[in-house]
């Protein structure tokens, strides 16, 4: 059993940057064209000399990769594709060496159609694993018990001539829902969890935490007034933002479930957990709930960031200033990207220097930071044609919403290669897009002014300073287009200001003795009028003396 020394701290995950790795499109080892476990291996010195404190490896379990690993038909082994877990034990070995925690993502919520334990479970009513899946009879018009629908599309209930009865699923038909309501799955998942930590993971990335339970009574989810829908979780094409989902998901339940995953952290010192909370309306309020007391996970993955519109100072402030009210006591973590959403240069048409900014402000907002691959880079969306989409949900409900491929497709490390280095492949599973090249690691590597040295900057910049790491925030403010606030661990405080326009601005220096920090960032000081002038996308970073 593999436990991690005492002697790390444990809180090491309050603050940390995290590198999320999507492993299909990382690099590819063996030529096949898709990326690889031990492609990552290849590119740890890499991921170290950026500074990051861990990596979150999207799923690499056994999988038919009907939603690309998401759908789990194997929870304790590695897919074929990936590699084996002589490949993983190599990817934990490594990552140890260079100082970096590894967090694995476990799908948790539902499996695939093809996992044993649906096999048996759609059997018969009668047997062992009957109740593992959430199965219920049709109303006496044959129709499903209510209304709950899928964030694929359409219900979220099949039906199984086997059984003759429904089953849920959240997601894809392929991807059935767990029952949680039963003791024994949450016993196998539980011991699926523990399988990761004495093979050495530092914890995980929980894939939509708040949808383990559903309503023991199947109730129908009320209708939510158009004016309080948002596109935050699906597509505003997706007739799933119509409900308040109040029964499907979100259940009190919950709490009880992830007392008992935390005990099972808990007996691995320095073990920690984020899960990932998708819910438009209460997202934040889930978060201090299940973060809270050190009874639930470590922190929450917000979504409040990866919002399609512009990220403003006023928003910061208001997310911010509702997280205080709403989970004091707990600890999220931002990210503008993910292999979900659109990349944020291109959803927030950012410039150059605007993206610089950006990455400057998510290292300095209090709560841990995921840079997902690519973004260190720049990288715009890629443009993928329909004939290359791999995604099922953009093929659903493709032109109005294309999917997630545009982010996905893969990592560029060397212009001037094939596939821009990330396989020897003809064809890769992803297109690698065109207008990526120029921004391959090489390219930035040997550019005094790329935007990947402005991040292992940034990071260094947070690290140097306790206070933007794990500090507490205060003053809050916003003056036209500047955001300000400081950050105070101990005797330490840091007070950044952000001018988010491409536009001057000015406005009053703190009071007190301050000095400039973080030149190399761009960072201003206070001129001898007492104010800040800053110039388009420009921050100041003080330390009081």
């Amino acid at each position: 059993m593999v436990h991690l020394s005492k002697s790390q701290n444990p809180d090491w995950w309050r603050g940390a940057v995290i590198y999320q790795i999507y492993p299909r499109s990382y690099q590819d080892s063996n030529g096949d064209g898709v990326g690889d476990l031990l492609g990552i291996v290849q590119r740890l010195p890499y991921i170290a000399s950026l500074g990051v404190d861990a990596i979150w490896i999207s799923p690499f379990f056994t999988s038919p990769m009907k939603d690309f690993g998401y759908d789990v038909s194997d929870y304790c082994d590695v897919d074929p594709m990936f590699g084996t877990l002589a490949d993983f034990d190599a990817v934990i070995e490594t990552a140890h060496q260079y100082g970096i925690k590894v967090l694995i993502d476990l799908v948790m919520s539902h499996t695939s159609d093809q996992h044993p334990w649906f096999v048996e479970s759609r059997e018969s009513r009668e047997n062992p694993k009957s109740d593992w899946y959430v199965w219920t009879d049709p109303k006496e018009d044959g129709t499903p018990p209510n209304n709950w629908l899928s964030i694929f599309g359409g219900p979220a209930w099949q039906w199984d001539a086997r059984r003759e009865q429904y089953y849920l699923h959240n997601f894809l038909v392929s991807q059935p829902d767990l029952n949680f309501h039963n003791p024994d799955v949450q016993d196998a998942v539980l011991a699926a969890a523990r399988f990761w930590l004495e093979r050495g993971v530092d914890g995980f990335r929980l894939d939509t935490i708040n949808f383990y339970f559903h309503d023991s009574e199947l109730r129908s989810n009320p209708a939510l007034p158009k004016d309080q829908r948002n596109d935050t979780i699906a597509p505003s094409v997706n007739p799933y933002n119509h409900q308040r989902h109040l029964y499907s998901k979100n259940r009190p339940e919950n709490l009880d479930f992830l007392k008992r995953f935390r005990a099972l952290l808990d007996e691995f010192p320095g073990a920690a957990a984020v899960g990932e909370v998708g819910d438009a309306q209460r997202g934040l309020e889930i978060m201090g709930e299940y973060t809270r007391d050190g009874e639930g996970v470590q922190m929450c993955y917000a979504f409040e960031f990866l919002e399609k519109d512009l990220l403003t100072p006023e928003k910061v402030v208001r997310v911010l200033s509702h997280v205080d009210e709403v989970a004091a006591d707990g600890w999220a973590c931002w990210a503008f990207s993910n292999h979900d959403v659109v990349r944020h240069a291109s959803r927030w048409s950012l410039t150059p220097a605007a993206q610089r900014l950006y990455a400057t402000l998510l290292m300095t907002v209090r709560g841990s930071a995921c840079i997902y691959q690519g973004e260190e880079l720049g990288l715009p969306e890629a443009d993928v044609a329909f004939e290359d989409l791999q995604d099922p949900y953009g093929i659903e409900f493709w032109p109005e919403f294309k999917g997630r491929d545009g982010c996905r497709t893969p990592m560029v490390w060397n212009g001037a290669e094939q596939n821009g280095g990330f396989s020897t492949a003809p064809r890769p599973w992803l297109p690698v897009s065109g207008e990526h090249l120029s921004r391959a690691v090489a390219e930035q590597e040997s550019d005094p002014a790329g935007l990947l040295h402005h991040y292992r900057r940034v990071i260094a910049t947070r690290h140097a300073h306790p206070a933007l790491v794990k500090g507490s925030h205060a003053d809050l403010r916003v003056d036209g287009s500047v955001l300000s606030f400081t950050r105070t661990d101990g005797d330490e405080t840091v007070f950044c200001a952000f001018n988010m326009s491409d536009t001057p601005a000015t406005i009053d220096g703190p009071q007190g003795d301050w000095h400039t920090i973080a030149a190399e960032l761009g960072s201003c000081g206070v001129a001898g009028d007492g104010k800040l002038h800053l110039g388009p996308w420009q921050p100041s970073l003080l330390l009081r003396k």
